[in-house]
Protein backbone atom coordinates (compact mmCIF):
# COMPACT_ATOMS: atom_id res chain seq x y z
CA UNK A 1 0.00 0.00 0.00
CA UNK A 2 1.40 3.29 -0.81
CA UNK A 3 1.73 5.40 2.14
CA UNK A 4 1.46 8.99 0.51
CA UNK A 5 -0.18 8.65 -2.80
CA UNK A 6 -0.81 10.92 -5.78
CA UNK A 7 -2.16 13.42 -5.47
CA UNK A 8 -1.13 14.29 -1.52
CA UNK A 9 0.83 17.53 -1.28
CA UNK A 10 4.35 17.19 -0.81
CA UNK A 11 6.73 20.00 1.44
CA UNK A 12 10.16 21.23 0.44
CA UNK A 13 12.52 23.02 2.59
CA UNK A 14 14.54 25.33 -0.02
CA UNK A 15 13.69 27.11 -3.10
CA UNK A 16 16.87 26.13 -4.99
CA UNK A 17 17.21 24.09 -8.74
CA UNK A 18 16.89 21.15 -6.78
CA UNK A 19 13.80 21.90 -5.36
CA UNK A 20 12.70 23.28 -8.65
CA UNK A 21 13.35 19.38 -10.51
CA UNK A 22 11.97 17.68 -7.58
CA UNK A 23 9.01 19.42 -8.09
CA UNK A 24 8.64 19.33 -11.60
CA UNK A 25 8.93 15.25 -12.04
CA UNK A 26 6.32 14.57 -8.85
CA UNK A 27 4.24 16.70 -10.95
CA UNK A 28 4.58 14.13 -13.50
CA UNK A 29 3.18 11.55 -10.79
CA UNK A 30 0.27 13.83 -9.79
CA UNK A 31 1.85 15.17 -6.29
CA UNK A 32 1.27 18.65 -5.51
CA UNK A 33 3.95 20.83 -3.65
CA UNK A 34 4.80 23.33 -0.96
CA UNK A 35 7.57 25.36 -1.02
CA UNK A 36 9.30 26.80 2.12
CA UNK A 37 12.32 29.11 1.72
CA UNK A 38 13.30 32.38 2.45
CA UNK A 39 13.77 33.56 -0.60
CA UNK A 40 11.09 34.95 -2.55
CA UNK A 41 11.06 34.23 -6.55
CA UNK A 42 13.35 31.34 -6.25
CA UNK A 43 13.84 28.97 -8.70
CA UNK A 44 11.28 26.46 -7.34
CA UNK A 45 9.12 29.14 -6.94
CA UNK A 46 7.30 29.62 -10.52
CA UNK A 47 6.14 25.40 -10.47
CA UNK A 48 5.02 24.88 -7.67
CA UNK A 49 1.23 25.39 -6.53
CA UNK A 50 2.07 26.98 -3.08
CA UNK A 51 4.60 29.07 -1.23
CA UNK A 52 5.87 29.89 1.97
CA UNK A 53 8.70 33.10 2.48
CA UNK A 54 10.14 33.31 5.75
CA UNK A 55 12.93 32.34 7.92
CA UNK A 56 13.89 28.85 9.08
CA UNK A 57 13.51 30.11 13.13
CA UNK A 58 9.98 31.68 12.21
CA UNK A 59 8.52 28.10 14.26
CA UNK A 60 4.50 29.55 13.81
CA UNK A 61 5.67 29.52 10.04
CA UNK A 62 7.12 26.45 10.13
CA UNK A 63 4.24 24.79 12.06
CA UNK A 64 1.62 26.30 9.46
CA UNK A 65 3.96 24.81 6.55
CA UNK A 66 3.62 21.51 8.02
CA UNK A 67 0.02 21.69 8.45
CA UNK A 68 -0.55 21.99 5.03
CA UNK A 69 1.12 18.95 3.61
CA UNK A 70 1.42 15.48 3.94
CA UNK A 71 5.47 14.69 3.25
CA UNK A 72 8.07 16.96 3.92
CA UNK A 73 11.38 16.46 2.05
CA UNK A 74 14.88 19.12 1.61
CA UNK A 75 16.61 19.90 -1.24
CA UNK A 76 19.60 20.97 0.62
CA UNK A 77 21.80 20.43 3.65
CA UNK A 78 22.40 23.75 5.31
CA UNK A 79 18.74 23.85 6.83
CA UNK A 80 18.72 24.27 10.81
CA UNK A 81 18.13 21.00 12.45
CA UNK A 82 15.85 22.42 14.84
CA UNK A 83 13.50 24.00 11.78
CA UNK A 84 13.06 20.04 10.82
CA UNK A 85 12.46 19.05 15.01
CA UNK A 86 9.28 21.76 14.63
CA UNK A 87 7.99 20.34 11.03
CA UNK A 88 8.30 16.73 12.78
CA UNK A 89 5.97 17.16 15.13
CA UNK A 90 3.13 17.30 12.67
CA UNK A 91 4.67 15.32 9.99
CA UNK A 92 7.12 12.67 8.78
CA UNK A 93 9.90 14.40 7.12
CA UNK A 94 12.46 12.58 4.61
CA UNK A 95 15.55 12.22 4.58
CA UNK A 96 15.47 12.23 8.94
CA UNK A 97 16.66 15.02 10.96
CA UNK A 98 19.74 12.04 12.30
CA UNK A 99 20.91 11.83 8.33
CA UNK A 100 20.63 15.51 7.79
CA UNK A 101 22.68 16.25 11.79
CA UNK A 102 25.59 13.80 10.16
CA UNK A 103 25.56 15.35 6.45
CA UNK A 104 25.43 18.81 6.87
CA UNK A 105 28.46 18.51 9.43
CA UNK A 106 31.93 17.77 7.79
CA UNK A 107 33.16 16.58 11.05
CA UNK A 108 30.49 14.48 12.16
CA UNK A 109 29.86 13.05 8.85
CA UNK A 110 33.64 12.02 8.62
CA UNK A 111 33.59 10.48 12.21
CA UNK A 112 30.31 8.69 10.66
CA UNK A 113 32.57 7.24 8.26
CA UNK A 114 35.31 6.26 10.07
CA UNK A 115 33.34 4.51 12.91
CA UNK A 116 31.78 2.47 10.53
CA UNK A 117 34.90 1.33 8.75
CA UNK A 118 34.30 3.23 5.56
CA UNK A 119 37.18 4.20 3.89
CA UNK A 120 38.00 8.47 3.89
CA UNK A 121 40.36 10.62 4.15
CA UNK A 122 42.64 10.97 7.27
CA UNK A 123 41.60 14.00 9.16
CA UNK A 124 41.65 15.69 12.61
CA UNK A 125 39.09 18.29 14.10
CA UNK A 126 40.23 21.90 15.09
CA UNK A 127 39.11 24.56 17.13
CA UNK A 128 42.00 26.83 17.60
CA UNK A 129 45.45 27.79 15.98
CA UNK A 130 47.44 25.44 18.28
CA UNK A 131 45.00 22.51 17.40
CA UNK A 132 45.28 23.62 13.49
CA UNK A 133 49.35 23.03 14.16
CA UNK A 134 49.38 19.82 15.70
CA UNK A 135 46.84 18.76 13.60
CA UNK A 136 48.96 20.12 10.19
CA UNK A 137 52.15 18.34 11.83
CA UNK A 138 50.49 14.78 12.43
CA UNK A 139 48.46 14.88 8.68
CA UNK A 140 51.49 16.47 6.71
CA UNK A 141 51.85 18.67 3.74
CA UNK A 142 49.89 19.12 1.55
CA UNK A 143 46.24 19.25 3.66
CA UNK A 144 42.78 20.74 3.39
CA UNK A 145 41.79 23.10 6.36
CA UNK A 146 37.55 22.90 6.17
CA UNK A 147 34.92 23.96 8.11
CA UNK A 148 32.59 21.90 10.13
CA UNK A 149 29.41 23.43 8.59
CA UNK A 150 27.89 24.86 6.01
CA UNK A 151 30.63 24.55 3.27
CA UNK A 152 29.87 23.52 -0.10
CA UNK A 153 30.80 23.69 -4.03
CA UNK A 154 34.20 24.59 -2.51
CA UNK A 155 33.26 26.79 0.54
CA UNK A 156 34.42 27.12 3.38
CA UNK A 157 38.09 25.22 2.41
CA UNK A 158 41.32 25.80 1.96
CA UNK A 159 44.83 23.54 1.11
CA UNK A 160 47.81 24.22 3.11
CA UNK A 161 51.46 23.52 1.16
CA UNK A 162 53.63 25.00 4.11
CA UNK A 163 53.96 26.29 7.73
CA UNK A 164 52.14 29.04 8.19
CA UNK A 165 51.37 31.40 11.12
CA UNK A 166 48.94 29.34 12.45
CA UNK A 167 46.72 31.17 15.33
CA UNK A 168 46.35 34.16 12.45
CA UNK A 169 45.59 31.27 9.45
CA UNK A 170 42.87 30.30 12.40
CA UNK A 171 41.72 33.74 13.06
CA UNK A 172 41.60 34.33 9.95
CA UNK A 173 39.13 31.30 8.83
CA UNK A 174 36.68 32.88 11.04
CA UNK A 175 34.96 29.66 12.14
CA UNK A 176 34.77 27.89 15.38
CA UNK A 177 34.82 24.61 14.63
CA UNK A 178 36.88 22.93 11.60
CA UNK A 179 39.04 19.85 10.14
CA UNK A 180 42.04 19.23 8.97
CA UNK A 181 42.10 16.51 5.89
CA UNK A 182 44.65 14.54 4.02
CA UNK A 183 45.26 16.06 0.51
CA UNK A 184 44.49 13.00 -1.90
CA UNK A 185 46.13 12.35 -4.85
CA UNK A 186 43.29 10.64 -6.72
CA UNK A 187 43.14 8.72 -10.30
CA UNK A 188 39.37 9.57 -10.85
CA UNK A 189 36.57 11.50 -9.17
CA UNK A 190 32.96 9.55 -9.60
CA UNK A 191 29.62 9.73 -7.49
CA UNK A 192 27.08 7.30 -6.87
CA UNK A 193 23.22 7.89 -6.42
CA UNK A 194 21.42 5.41 -3.92
CA UNK A 195 17.65 5.69 -3.47
CA UNK A 196 16.29 3.38 -0.46
CA UNK A 197 12.76 3.49 0.71
CA UNK A 198 10.86 2.66 4.15
CA UNK A 199 10.87 -0.90 4.16
CA UNK A 200 14.47 -0.87 3.43
CA UNK A 201 14.21 -1.49 -0.99
CA UNK A 202 17.22 0.18 -2.60
CA UNK A 203 18.47 0.91 -5.96
CA UNK A 204 21.41 2.54 -7.83
CA UNK A 205 21.98 4.91 -10.32
CA UNK A 206 24.63 4.34 -12.90
CA UNK A 207 28.57 5.29 -11.34
CA UNK A 208 29.03 8.89 -12.98
CA UNK A 209 32.38 10.17 -13.45
CA UNK A 210 33.16 13.68 -12.25
CA UNK A 211 35.42 16.43 -13.25
CA UNK A 212 35.93 19.52 -10.59
CA UNK A 213 37.61 22.79 -11.76
CA UNK A 214 37.92 25.52 -8.69
CA UNK A 215 36.04 23.10 -6.66
CA UNK A 216 32.80 23.12 -8.52
CA UNK A 217 31.55 20.06 -10.49
CA UNK A 218 31.87 21.17 -14.43
CA UNK A 219 31.40 17.82 -16.24
CA UNK A 220 30.05 14.40 -15.25
CA UNK A 221 30.33 11.60 -17.88
CA UNK A 222 28.39 8.16 -17.59
CA UNK A 223 28.96 5.19 -17.53
CA UNK A 224 31.71 6.08 -16.08
CA UNK A 225 35.23 4.94 -17.17
CA UNK A 226 36.29 2.58 -14.61
CA UNK A 227 36.20 -1.27 -14.38
CA UNK A 228 33.85 -3.55 -13.46
CA UNK A 229 34.92 -4.62 -10.63
CA UNK A 230 36.00 -1.64 -9.49
CA UNK A 231 32.62 -0.42 -10.39
CA UNK A 232 30.95 -3.26 -7.93
CA UNK A 233 33.13 -2.45 -5.11
CA UNK A 234 31.86 1.56 -4.60
CA UNK A 235 28.10 0.12 -5.38
CA UNK A 236 28.57 -2.28 -2.28
CA UNK A 237 29.80 0.78 -0.45
CA UNK A 238 26.68 2.88 -1.36
CA UNK A 239 24.59 0.22 -0.65
CA UNK A 240 25.86 -0.36 3.05
CA UNK A 241 26.08 3.14 3.71
CA UNK A 242 22.53 4.48 2.90
CA UNK A 243 21.62 0.88 4.59
CA UNK A 244 24.00 2.37 7.82
CA UNK A 245 22.24 5.46 7.64
CA UNK A 246 18.89 4.25 7.03
CA UNK A 247 18.10 6.96 5.35
CA UNK A 248 14.69 6.86 2.99
CA UNK A 249 15.27 9.01 0.12
CA UNK A 250 18.44 9.50 -1.89
CA UNK A 251 21.94 9.77 -0.76
CA UNK A 252 25.02 10.87 -2.83
CA UNK A 253 27.93 9.34 -2.66
CA UNK A 254 31.21 10.87 -3.76
CA UNK A 255 34.41 8.84 -4.25
CA UNK A 256 37.85 9.25 -5.47
CA UNK A 257 39.37 6.48 -6.83
CA UNK A 258 43.18 5.97 -5.78
CA UNK A 259 45.99 4.35 -6.44
CA UNK A 260 46.90 2.28 -3.80
CA UNK A 261 43.53 2.83 -1.17
CA UNK A 262 41.12 1.92 -3.92
CA UNK A 263 38.51 4.10 -3.03
CA UNK A 264 37.83 6.42 -0.64
CA UNK A 265 34.72 8.13 0.22
CA UNK A 266 34.53 11.91 -0.53
CA UNK A 267 31.31 13.22 0.67
CA UNK A 268 27.64 12.21 1.40
CA UNK A 269 24.56 14.18 0.41
CA UNK A 270 21.10 12.60 1.48
CA UNK A 271 19.12 14.57 -1.67
CA UNK A 272 19.45 14.62 -5.29
CA UNK A 273 22.63 15.89 -6.82
CA UNK A 274 24.73 17.56 -9.72
CA UNK A 275 26.08 14.71 -10.31
CA UNK A 276 22.70 12.69 -11.31
CA UNK A 277 21.40 15.66 -13.16
CA UNK A 278 22.00 13.61 -16.54
CA UNK A 279 19.24 10.97 -15.15
CA UNK A 280 16.93 13.60 -16.55
CA UNK A 281 17.85 12.55 -19.91
CA UNK A 282 19.29 9.23 -19.54
CA UNK A 283 18.07 6.97 -17.30
CA UNK A 284 14.44 5.32 -17.28
CA UNK A 285 13.82 6.77 -14.32
CA UNK A 286 15.46 10.37 -13.16
CA UNK A 287 16.62 11.32 -9.57
CA UNK A 288 14.07 13.69 -8.86
CA UNK A 289 11.13 11.17 -9.53
CA UNK A 290 13.29 8.26 -7.36
CA UNK A 291 13.52 10.66 -4.66
CA UNK A 292 9.52 11.58 -4.94
CA UNK A 293 8.96 7.36 -4.98
CA UNK A 294 11.07 6.68 -2.26
CA UNK A 295 10.10 9.45 0.38
CA UNK A 296 5.98 8.89 -0.52
CA UNK A 297 6.21 5.00 -0.55
CA UNK A 298 5.75 4.11 -4.25
CA UNK A 299 7.48 0.98 -5.69
CA UNK A 300 10.93 2.39 -7.34
CA UNK A 301 11.74 3.08 -10.72
CA UNK A 302 13.67 1.52 -12.60
CA UNK A 303 17.13 3.41 -13.36
CA UNK A 304 18.62 1.57 -16.67
CA UNK A 305 20.69 3.86 -18.54
CA UNK A 306 19.36 4.42 -22.05
CA UNK A 307 22.06 5.95 -23.91
CA UNK A 308 25.71 7.39 -22.72
CA UNK A 309 25.76 11.27 -21.36
CA UNK A 310 27.71 13.98 -20.53
CA UNK A 311 26.16 16.66 -18.29
CA UNK A 312 28.21 20.61 -18.21
CA UNK A 313 27.08 22.34 -15.66
CA UNK A 314 26.07 26.06 -17.15
CA UNK A 315 28.36 28.77 -14.71
CA UNK A 316 27.31 32.39 -14.95
CA UNK A 317 30.22 33.19 -16.52
CA UNK A 318 28.56 32.21 -19.66
CA UNK A 319 26.68 35.28 -18.97
CA UNK A 320 28.34 38.20 -21.21
CA UNK A 321 27.33 41.63 -19.63
CA UNK A 322 24.07 39.40 -17.99
CA UNK A 323 23.63 38.70 -22.03
CA UNK A 324 22.83 35.06 -22.62
CA UNK A 325 24.53 32.71 -24.31
CA UNK A 326 22.82 31.95 -27.92
CA UNK A 327 21.34 29.12 -26.87
CA UNK A 328 20.05 28.18 -30.25
CA UNK A 329 23.52 27.71 -31.69
CA UNK A 330 24.14 25.73 -28.18
CA UNK A 331 21.38 23.16 -28.64
CA UNK A 332 21.57 23.05 -32.67
CA UNK A 333 22.31 19.06 -31.98
CA UNK A 334 19.11 17.72 -31.42
CA UNK A 335 20.61 15.62 -28.56
CA UNK A 336 21.58 18.16 -27.04
CA UNK A 337 19.44 19.21 -24.13
CA UNK A 338 19.07 22.57 -22.35
CA UNK A 339 18.09 23.22 -18.69
CA UNK A 340 17.88 26.35 -17.20
CA UNK A 341 17.10 27.11 -13.72
CA UNK A 342 15.54 30.11 -13.86
CA UNK A 343 17.51 32.41 -11.46
CA UNK A 344 17.36 35.87 -12.60
CA UNK A 345 20.99 37.01 -11.62
CA UNK A 346 23.92 35.32 -13.49
CA UNK A 347 27.27 35.54 -11.28
CA UNK A 348 30.84 33.78 -11.13
CA UNK A 349 30.49 30.35 -10.07
CA UNK A 350 26.80 30.45 -10.13
CA UNK A 351 24.92 27.84 -11.23
CA UNK A 352 22.23 28.37 -14.11
CA UNK A 353 21.62 25.63 -15.78
CA UNK A 354 23.20 22.47 -17.42
CA UNK A 355 23.26 20.99 -21.04
CA UNK A 356 23.07 17.09 -21.00
CA UNK A 357 24.90 15.85 -24.60
CA UNK A 358 23.61 12.08 -25.69
CA UNK A 359 24.68 10.38 -28.22
CA UNK A 360 25.78 6.81 -29.30
CA UNK A 361 29.30 6.35 -27.84
CA UNK A 362 30.48 8.04 -24.86
CA UNK A 363 33.59 9.60 -26.70
CA UNK A 364 31.99 11.29 -28.84
CA UNK A 365 29.26 12.94 -26.66
CA UNK A 366 32.53 13.77 -24.89
CA UNK A 367 33.88 15.18 -28.08
CA UNK A 368 30.44 17.13 -28.40
CA UNK A 369 30.73 18.78 -24.59
CA UNK A 370 34.52 19.81 -25.05
CA UNK A 371 33.31 21.70 -28.13
CA UNK A 372 30.39 23.04 -26.34
CA UNK A 373 32.45 24.39 -23.00
CA UNK A 374 34.85 26.02 -26.20
CA UNK A 375 31.83 27.88 -27.43
CA UNK A 376 30.53 28.88 -24.26
CA UNK A 377 34.42 29.99 -23.14
CA UNK A 378 34.85 31.71 -26.25
CA UNK A 379 31.48 33.66 -26.10
CA UNK A 380 32.49 34.84 -22.64
CA UNK A 381 35.83 36.00 -23.75
CA UNK A 382 34.18 38.21 -26.79
CA UNK A 383 32.09 39.68 -24.31
CA UNK A 384 34.85 41.11 -22.16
Amino acid sequence: MVEVAPGATIGILGGGQLGRMIALSGRRLGYCFHLFTPEARSPASCVVERETNASFEDEEALQLFSASVERVTLEFENIPLTALEIVERQTTVYPQRTVLGICQNRLREKTFLKQNGFPCAPFMPVDSGAALEQAVNAIGFPCVLKTAQWGYDGKGQMRIDKSEPWERLWEAFGVPLGLVEKWIDYEKEASLICARNERGAMSVFSMAENVHRDAILRTSCVPARVLPDLKQQAIDLARTIAETLEVVGLLTIEFFLTPKEGWLVNELAPRPHNSGHYSLDACLTDQFEQHVRAICGLPLGATDLLRPAVMVNLLGEAWKEGQAPDWGAIVNDPAVKLHLYGKEVASPRRKMGHLCILDATLETALQKATHLQQRLSLSKEKGK
